[in-house]
């Protein structure tokens, strides 16, 4: 892969855009109230027990899951692969379940203007040995054609199995949203769809999210409820993924020189 010069004046570029937005609110920046050990540890121990509350229903709401019906789904539903056309059986690698993200992608548009919100999500999934431990393959489906998709997953460094859907989007999404994460299953020849997710449903991909909702500060977003005077520098959707106009995640790439040309994509 042919490697772009990135400049110091480049590091630099990136560094102010990031400093110019936590300096523009950090003066303004509010902070909890201080008190003593002892008091903060009661408060503390109060919240933990709706925490447990929240666990507890979450656990409950995925034994729900787990009893869901299931839909068929065709198993020779062509994808696009590093090898060529594979029916979807194939995406298993054998094992007995699938987890599937949906990856949009924009027509003609270069990799600053992919989307942000599948670049963060995807972009977390890193470690899948402990899902093959469990039977389970993880893949991407993307809505893109396979050579230009797969050379943002390689700018992107990402090493998930990475499939094109683009020949059969209407068979997978059924008339859903244009991203999401489904799971499947096989018995033998024959592939069912158990759940399908999308929006804040596919937050479990992201540690980021849960990590950030530990902070005092959140994740500094319009929607969040805050105390008033809590910064809230990222107001629309497609900003809490951006940094200088790009998917956040990209910017680390550029730094160590990688080439974001997609490959007929538009300058």
């Amino acid at each position: 892969m042919t490697r772009t010069p990135h400049t110091a004046g480049g590091r630099r570029h990136t560094e102010g855009i990031m400093n110019d937005r936590t300096n523009t609110t950090a003066a303004a920046e509010a902070l909890p109230r201080i008190v003593d050990r002892a008091t903060w540890q009661a408060e503390r121990d109060a919240l933990l027990v709706r925490e447990k509350a929240h666990t507890h229903e979450g656990d409950a709401i995925a034994a729900a899951r787990r009893r869901l019906p299931m839909v068929e789904v065709d198993a020779a539903t062509p994808l696009t692969g590093p090898d060529g056309p594979v029916p979807l059986l194939e995406t298993f690698e054998g094992r007995r379940q699938l987890i599937a993200y949906h990856h949009m992608w924009h027509d003609g548009h270069p990799a600053a203007e992919q989307c942000e919100g599948c670049t963060f999500f995807n972009s977390q999934v890193r470690e899948l040995s402990y899902l093959h431990a469990r039977d389970v393959t993880y893949a991407t489906f993307c809505k893109g054609p396979y050579e230009a998709s797969v050379r943002y997953r390689d700018f992107m460094g990402w090493d998930v199995p990475w499939y094109s859907a683009r020949e059969s989007i209407d068979a997978l999404h059924a008339d859903r949203s244009s991203f999401g994460l489904a799971c499947y299953v096989r018995d033998g020849d024959r592939v069912f769809e158990t759940y399908w997710t999308t929006g804040r449903g596919v937050e479990p991909m992201a540690p980021t999210c849960g990590l950030l909702d530990m902070t005092v500060y959140g994740r500094r977003e319009g929607w969040e409820d805050s105390p008033a005077g809590w910064p809230r520098p990222w107001e629309s959707d497609s900003d809490n993924w951006r940094t200088g106009g790009r998917p956040t995640a990209q910017l680390s790439r550029l730094e160590a020189g990688r080439s974001d040309d997609l490959g007929g994509a538009r300058p």
